[in-house]
């Protein structure tokens, strides 16, 4: 087989345009990156478009083509997705019988002709055009004109009649935009302003194959909205990677960055990340309330008895303090609570987190940056050297960082951190697996607290009900047992979307270390062991502590039953 390199650098060579020993180095470092020569060429400065007009495309044939007189059909657009023809830097032109006719500004990207022609199955005939009529014939077929008001009209319909005012939208945009982008600023700040007003923690913008999906996550459920037409799925993408400061172009890699915005007389920040799939990019926007984060204990759903004993525990001089739960339950504005109970003038307290979700006064917070090296394990071994009283090690990921910790606590620090684990007990095995010693485990942790977040029930529909015999078997109840108890369920209104839900409100497992657990983690028993030894000694399971809150009035059985697992026997 002809290596079309070597070629293409021996024509190059032969007219005078490169001499040999910019033939090797362009190989070599062709043979690194993986690059079509031409790009190779051109980076090196050897060669520039106006050469491979000029003077190398003649060798070949080949007469660059004035594309401004052609109108493209519809058809032959439609055979290559616009993806594929930016990618490759091909665009259909004209079909006979025998052969497609393409067009490009570089001939030179052999694999993806021999691929469009497998794709296709048509013999391709190429026509060259200049990069600069190549992206005007792009834009006018794939871009901008694409994109109209009477698209975004249709879309402000859908979702609401309310739209931003100009303070609020200046905020979102803080640029000054040409005319043709600004319907889809307006589109991407109506999405993100009507999250906020429905109170959605989350923004999820998934292409499907037919449509373009968006859906937000309101109380811990994902609900549907009607989304933008499927046309302007890279424009809203784009724009958000725009606000978010990614690189708009990388599209083959999942990327994470951060908006900052002031909007409804809120401080939010947006942290915004996307996954390619195989119909585009997945893009989820992360809403952090600042204001929701930093609340007091009693706001967040102990019971009398626990929070005592939590405020005990926080107060501390030293030992570990794990809070434990899934994803999204709740545990960092937990730990933030603590924190702002503990946060005294006479107590040194950094964190190291990732992210920094809030700021706090009077505390030292660090953020995580793995490629430069900084890492929880070494930022935790710094901050020892800072002599603090309190140290908030965001997540305890492996061995090293569940060490260090440990070791800290032991030196006469106070130690709060996080782990993943369904229940408090599991947390104790889970440092055991993660290859900590028994005895340290034991020495040390103080305390795991496990939580969930549940739903509460909307106060303008809640009224009274009486639940089903197997709702109350759910929960190992019998009529006789509640006989004199009232409760409540939401109908469905206005006030929240029709889900009888609105607002969230957490479930506690308050996991206190006696000496008698201490001696079952020197044995190494399984985590039920130690749940059924520490619920004999008093703790309420997550459930048990959620049928409390709906004997309360505050929840229902069936929102208890969604985010808990059965622990009655």
């Amino acid at each position: 087989m002809l290596d079309n390199g070597r070629i293409i650098a021996e024509t190059l060579k032969n007219l005078g345009i490169i001499n040999d020993l910019q033939v090797s180095e362009a190989l070599k470092v062709q043979a690194d990156t993986k690059e079509r020569l031409s790009q190779v060429l051109s980076k090196l400065g050897y060669i520039s478009n106006e050469n491979l007009a000029k003077s190398l495309l003649p060798q070949f044939g080949i007469i660059p083509l004035e594309i401004s007189k052609y109108d493209f059909e519809a058809d032959l657009i439609a055979k290559i997705s616009p993806e594929l023809t930016k990618c490759h830097r091909l665009i259909p032109l004209e079909k006979t019988d025998s052969t497609l006719k393409v067009i490009t500004d570089d001939p030179f990207n052999f694999l993806a002709l021999s691929n469009l022609e497998k794709f296709c199955g048509e013999h391709l005939e190429l026509e060259l055009t200049t990069k600069e009529e190549f992206d005007k014939a792009f834009e006018g077929i794939y871009g901008k004109k694409k994109v109209n008001e009477r698209d975004i009209d249709i879309m402000v319909d859908k979702i609401g009649k309310q739209t931003l005012s100009v303070g609020e939208e200046a905020i979102l945009t803080q640029e000054k935009v040409p005319k043709e982008e600004a319907p889809i600023i307006r589109l991407v700040s109506l999405l993100i302003t009507e999250a906020v007003k429905n109170r959605a923690s989350d923004i999820h913008i998934e292409p499907l194959e037919k449509k373009l999906r968006v859906r937000y996550r309101i109380d811990g459920v994902l609900h549907e909205v009607p989304g933008p037409p499927q046309k302007l799925r890279g424009s809203v993408i784009s724009r958000i990677k725009l606000m978010a400061g990614l690189d708009i172009a990388e599209k083959r890699l999942p990327q994470d960055g951060r908006i900052r915005i002031g909007l409804l007389g809120k401080k939010l920040d947006l942290r915004v990340s996307t996954l390619p799939g195989i119909y585009g990019e997945s893009t989820v926007l992360r809403i952090l309330d600042k204001s929701s984060l930093l609340i007091d204990l009693s706001e967040l759903g102990f019971s009398s008895e626990d929070q005592q004993k939590f405020e005990e525990l926080i107060a501390m001089p030293n030992g570990m303090i794990l809070v434990t739960g899934p994803t999204g339950s709740g545990k960092t504005t937990t730990l933030y609570a603590a924190l702002n109970k503990i946060n005294q003038p006479n107590r040194k307290i950094i964190t190291i987190e990732d992210p920094v979700e809030y700021q706090i006064s009077g505390i030292n917070q660090v953020q995580i940056k793995p490629q430069i090296g900084l890492t929880f394990a070494s930022g935790l071994r710094s901050m020892l050297r800072q002599a603090p009283d309190v140290i908030l090690v965001g997540e305890i990921r492996d061995f090293e960082t569940a060490t260090i910790a440990i070791q800290a606590s032991l030196t006469g620090h106070l130690i709060f951190s996080t782990l993943h684990t369904n229940d408090a007990a599991g947390a104790v095995t889970r440092l055991s697996d993660m290859g900590v010693k028994p005895y340290l485990v034991a020495s040390t942790v103080q305390a795991v607290l496990a939580q969930r977040l549940i739903r509460t029930i909307c106060q303008a529909c809640k009224k009274p009900y009486q639940p089903t015999e197997d709702e109350l078997a759910a929960f190992d109840l019998k009529e006789k047992d509640v006989k004199n108890i009232t409760f409540y369920h939401g109908t469905g209104c206005s006030e929240c979307s029709h889900t009888g839900y609105k607002g969230r409100m957490a479930m506690f497992e308050l996991l206190i270390v006696s000496d008698l657990l201490r001696e079952l983690f020197f044995e190494k028993v399984s985590s039920s062991v130690i749940k059924d030894k520490a619920c004999e000694a008093g703790m309420r399971t997550l459930r048990r502590d959620g049928i409390k809150k709906v004997f309360a009035g505050i929840t229902t059985f069936a929102e208890v039953v969604r985010v808990t697992q059965s622990d009655i026997e």
